[in-house]
């Protein structure tokens, strides 16, 4: 990355290359994945706070909302709607957060823009990072199946 009249310029392929979401949507590395259309991409998080917890990804390489086109941004909220339905159904949720983290200070840790769609329950606490689960064997699979049943 350098700077030329004050403007970043990146190199997008070797991002792309490195970019873990990235390798999620080209399928180099196994995902959860729940749905995939042509401009969006859903997966389980590895590291849920809840069971059910997906991120929905645009498939083209944007560090976050900031560099999201407007026809980007949209399309992906189609697809957080209808999967936010579906992992409410699917988890027998109460309601679910719907977050996205934009730079560090937010949170964001993975510099490929993603929304969190998490399931809520009226007994959990309320707090996004309260606690964190983890999937044993197949459940992760089994969950990913479930959510894309109530497509």
């Amino acid at each position: 990355m350098t700077q030329n009249d004050n403007k970043e310029v990146h190199d997008y392929d070797a991002i792309k290359k490195d970019c873990i979401f990235c390798k999620l949507v080209r399928g180099d590395i196994p995902s959860g994945k729940v749905y995939e259309d042509d401009d969006t991409f859903a997966f389980l998080d590895s590291f849920p706070t809840a069971k059910g917890h997906v991120l929905v990804v645009p498939k083209e390489h944007y560090e976050n909302i900031y560099s999201f086109p407007a026809e980007t941004a949209a399309r992906v909220m189609i697809t957080v709607q209808k999967l936010a339905v579906a992992v409410k159904n699917s988890m027998d949720a109460d309601g679910v957060n719907i977050v996205m983290n934009n730079e560090s200070a937010a949170g964001q840790i993975i510099w490929h823009g993603h929304i969190h769609i998490i399931p809520r329950y009226n007994d959990d606490g309320g707090y996004i990072d309260k606690k964190k689960e983890v999937y044993i064997g197949n459940e992760m699979q089994e969950i990913a199946e479930k959510v894309k049943a109530e497509l």
